[in-house]
């Protein structure tokens, strides 16, 4: 009996059975001919997709699934193929090109070699990474290119445990094009194509209706299957114009073992048109519409109530609920006898006791699966049948919904769409249920409570008194409760670890000490410190509890809560300054940097907390938001001065270090040393922009010392400017400032020093000097 094989979504090394199965198949054995082909190209065949509540003898489509079990045999690369294409693959990989001409002609060669074995590639496993990233490097013509070549086999290739991949990653790549296309200027894109070419270029977006013309009819069996599933969301969120990288549109189209297919030096960071709805044609919306509408009509109320707690069908059916909820053309026949998803689903009154909608929602509202349907329901159900179902399932047992692990996502999704007066008698039946939900670790919850009562203006003193009863009343444990520290011993030595001792005599003869414990993040961890740092940003009693029980706090104990991944969010939270929260700021920076001397004394006793925090990975990012808190408007630049005055003083520590350089150089402290009035200047500028830190490199890299002195430059000639000629707030040339403007410094030094290269270009006669330019490519101290 040959072992079952269950393959997994991601690739596994299985060269050595490959190349077995390829020697007898060259021999001439037709029994390892037929198991290779079932092993390669027909791994659905050894995999039963088994269908809760359903005989195992059930076939819901049979015509589509004896249509299945046919697929066709492309052939197999030979030897020498194989080696190239592997060769070719670690080339792309690592992506050293000369220049992307060198790229491009390698490219070409490649797509030259696998002219008629595009077929083979895709369904090979060692190869199919190849043709994954030939799809990422590939031009527009060469992705329609491949959609001809598998012209014809999409609706085998989807089912394909190795080309369903490549063909996602065609259909991700191809869904700008699409949008590219529809707003160019077609009429000058014709002409010269006409110019050109004497046929006419086929559109990304005929190209991609031809693919559901293939797979028109199969969609229902797509449903279910493990590979093809994943392809047929992709489809549909590339047809309906959603965001492409967002987490929650990457959680549907994407697995959790999916591979990475990555290049080395390949921009793959998400784009405006990625991250944002995208425009699409109409022909897709009406091709959206067309699938709901055929998958409906081939499947009874009985399968489609099966495939909600399907693991493998439950997302297609999320995703296709949610395009036809927020379509407006389906939204108009939700009334009418048209067969509809959520008409399946809930076919009669919910409020109706013993009715099929109300057995169907209670029985998936603890189940894993299903409630993952139920909270698309309440998520995008238009509002009648949303305050039915509150009505009939939630009102009454909001509590104790809420403290299940299961049926409290489905809560959460409900208590974002209440009105203040529901929300407020919510309240009132969870306040007694907060120990339970405390106990429990059901903090997302109280978090997303706490968020719509600030957003729908209900009163949350109640809830905020119940919450700190629930955690204890002692505010001194309070925020390591929220946190979910039990052993502080454990967090002092995760922050602090101990320094390596000397090797001695003395100390070799007595044994090793065992290393103290350390904290790992966990789960509950993060999502209370995503409850303190919701609390710290609302205003009233919430905030005010946070900030009693932070101040309450031992120096060390808070300094190592500052340094620990999880809770170091905390304190950077509570240093965002606020109409009203200058006072507590203030006491909590000196409390945290400049503690008063006590007989307790820190396991960081040798350097000072500001040392600590500029040396540390986490704790670094504090000290930057204390850069930014402390030159508010609301000012406290006496302590930003005192912190880098201890900063200069620990130089060679810091430049020892790479969070301390990067503190370095962020608090651009070179210029603190030698020009301090510059500095000073560049600070307080800041309550001007945001950061000091450009916007296009505030989540990448600080900003270089020389742009900060052609900021500094600028800004210490507002003064004199204004005093001196030209209209109040404009400069010596009659030009706006930063505060006029809207510009940042920096973009003003920019533009300022653009014009006058512009200038010395016309008079050279339009040469540069860029080989005599010092900087990073801005040309900030070029002058």
């Amino acid at each position: 009996m040959p072992r079952e094989h269950k393959a997994k979504r991601g690739r596994r090394e299985e060269k050595k059975e490959e190349k077995e199965l390829k020697r007898k198949r060259e021999n001439g054995g037709e029994d390892a001919q037929r198991s290779k082909k079932q092993k390669s190209q027909d791994p659905a065949e050894n995999t039963d997709v088994q269908i809760t509540g359903l005989d195992n003898d059930y076939i819901p489509l049979e015509e589509e699934d004896a249509g299945a079990t046919e697929r066709p045999f492309y052939g197999m690369l030979e030897d020498e193929e194989q080696e190239y294409f592997r060769r070719a693959d670690e080339l792309l990989e690592l992506n050293d090109f000369p220049s992307e001409e060198e790229r491009s002609l390698f490219l070409e060669n490649v797509y030259r070699e696998a002219d008629g074995k595009e077929l083979k590639i895709a369904c090979s496993q060692s190869c199919s990474r190849l043709m994954e990233r030939l799809i990422l490097l590939s031009s527009v013509e060469q992705k329609k290119k491949l959609f001809a070549k598998f012209g014809g086999n999409f609706a085998h290739l989807v089912q394909h445990r190795f080309a369903s991949h490549c063909c996602e990653t065609l259909f991700i790549q191809s869904a700008p094009v699409v949008t590219e296309e529809l707003t160019a200027d077609s009429k000058k894109k014709e002409e010269e194509q006409e110019a050109e070419q004497e046929e006419e270029a086929v559109s990304m977006e005929s190209l991609i209706l031809q693919t559901l013309d293939e797979l028109e009819g199969k969609m229902t069996f797509l449903l279910t299957d493990r590979f093809a599933s994943h392809t047929l969301r992709v489809l549909l969120v590339v047809l309906s114009g959603r965001p492409l990288e967002k987490s929650s549109t990457r959680s549907l189209m994407q697995s959790k073992k999916k591979e990475k297919i990555s290049i080395t030096g390949l921009d793959t960071s998400p784009t405006e048109l990625s991250l944002q709805n995208r425009s699409i044609p109409s022909s897709f919306q009406f091709a959206v519409e067309k699938i709901i509408s055929d998958t409906i009509a081939t499947m009874d109320q009985s399968f489609i109530r099966i495939l909600a707690t399907h693991p493998t069908g439950n997302p297609t059916l999320q995703l296709l609920l949610e395009l036809e909820l927020t379509n407006q053309n389906t939204k108009k026949g939700l009334n009418t006898d048209e067969k509809t998803i959520i008409s399946a689903l809930l076919p009669d009154n919910i409020e109706t006791e013993g009715s099929e909608s109300a057995t169907f929602v209670n029985g998936i509202l603890y189940d894993a699966i299903g409630s993952r349907l139920l909270e698309t329901i309440c998520t995008f159900a238009p509002g009648k049948l949303f305050k039915q179902i509150y009505r009939a399932t939630f009102k009454d047992r909001i509590g104790a919904l809420s403290r299940n692990e299961i049926s409290s996502y489905p809560t959460i999704k409900v208590l974002n769409r209440l009105s203040k007066e529901d929300l407020e008698e919510t309240v009132e039946q969870i306040i007694p249920q907060l120990e339970g939900l405390v106990q429990r670790s059901r903090t997302t919850v109280i978090k997303t409570l706490f968020e719509r009562c600030a957003a729908r203006g209900a009163d949350t003193t109640a809830l905020t008194t119940a919450l700190a009863s629930a955690y204890g009343s002692d505010p001194s444990t309070l925020i390591l409760k929220i946190a979910y520290i039990d052993d502080v011993s454990s967090l002092l030595s995760t922050a602090f670890p101990p320094l390596p001792t000397d090797s001695n005599p003395a100390s070799q003869s007595s044994p090793p000490k065992r290393p103290p414990p350390t904290l790992k993040p966990t789960p509950p961890q993060l999502h209370g410190s995503l409850l303190a740092q919701t609390l710290l940003s609302l205003p009233g009693t919430p905030s005010e509890l946070i900030q009693s029980a932070l101040l309450t706090l031992e120096p060390h104990l808070l300094l190592a809560l500052a340094i620990y991944q999880t809770t170091t969010h905390i304190i950077q939270s509570a240093l965002v300054p606020s109409p009203t929260n200058t006072p507590f700021r203030r006491k909590l920076i000196n409390l945290l940097l400049f503690p008063p001397p006590s007989p307790t004394t820190s396991p960081s006793t040798d350097q000072s907390p500001v040392l600590s925090l500029a040396l540390s990975p986490t704790g670094s990012h504090v000290l930057d938001t204390l850069l930014t808190s402390t030159t508010s408007p609301t000012s406290l630049f006496s302590i930003t001065e005192r912190i880098a005055t201890t900063l200069t003083s620990s130089e060679p520590l810091l430049r020892d270090s790479f969070s301390g350089r990067i503190v370095w150089r962020n608090w651009s402290l070179d210029i603190f040393k030698r020009r301090r009035g510059e500095w000073v200047n560049l600070v307080k500028s800041h309550s001007v922009s945001t950061s000091l830190v450009p916007p296009q490199q505030q989540n990448s890299a600080p900003v270089a010392a020389d742009e900060y002195e052609a900021v500094v430059k600028q800004g210490g000639k507002k003064s004199k400017d204004r005093k001196s000629k030209g209209k109040p707030g404009a400069g010596k040339d009659g030009k706006p400032t930063a505060q006029e403007s809207g510009k940042s410094a920096i973009q003003l030094a920019r533009e300022k020093f653009a014009a006058k290269k512009a200038e010395k270009m016309a008079g050279t006669g339009g040469k540069s000097s860029f080989k005599n330019a010092k900087g990073r490519g801005t040309g900030a101290n070029a002058v």
